[in-house]
């Protein structure tokens, strides 16, 4: 039996104890955003505090694929990076982020609008998921790669990278 229960935070308080006490009782959380929302992203489910406890008994080799732990760390980490960027230039300006940051930055705006959003007709295999996460992580330098292994960069990094560094 599933069972998916649907609980409202006084104020968006994720402290405040009825959330915070029922939410031990299930097996993971799917944060809705009102910010992702108001951008009418569909779903706006906020990937960051979201969570999973059988995440790691349903991922890998033999279960989706090799890559799938690393590559949703690698997302997740630059999603994150990417929001401290965007926050950090409208407090400080563009002319305040490094050309690294303002990557992140897109990196995080295109991860919110590609990844994230899929509205309620979008019928994506976990293959096409993964596939797609690795080709917004190209937005990014390869050397930003620091949570995924050397033998995945090297098997899923995208082709075009290869050529890229050719010419």
């Amino acid at each position: 039996i599933t069972q998916i229960p649907i609980l409202s935070m006084p104020e968006d308080d994720k402290t405040h104890p009825i959330p915070d006490l029922t939410g031990y009782i299930t097996e993971g959380q799917i944060i809705l955003s009102r910010e992702l929302y108001r951008k009418g992203l569909t779903p706006p489910i906020d990937v960051l505090p979201s969570l999973s406890r059988l995440k790691d008994k349903g991922t890998g080799k033999g279960k989706t694929r090799e890559d799938h732990s690393d590559t949703m760390n690698q997302l997740f980490s630059a999603y994150a990076r990417g929001k401290d960027a965007k926050e950090l230039a409208v407090i400080l300006g563009d002319a305040a982020l490094t050309p690294t940051d303002k990557l992140y930055a897109e990196f995080a705006t295109q991860f919110e609008e590609r990844y994230v959003s899929q509205g309620y007709t979008t019928n994506r295999s976990i293959e096409e998921t993964l596939d797609l996460g690795w080709e917004l992580l190209k937005i990014l330098p390869r050397s930003e790669m620091k949570r995924i292994r050397d033998e995945y960069l090297d098997k899923y990094w995208p082709v075009t990278e290869k050529k890229d560094t050719e010419a």
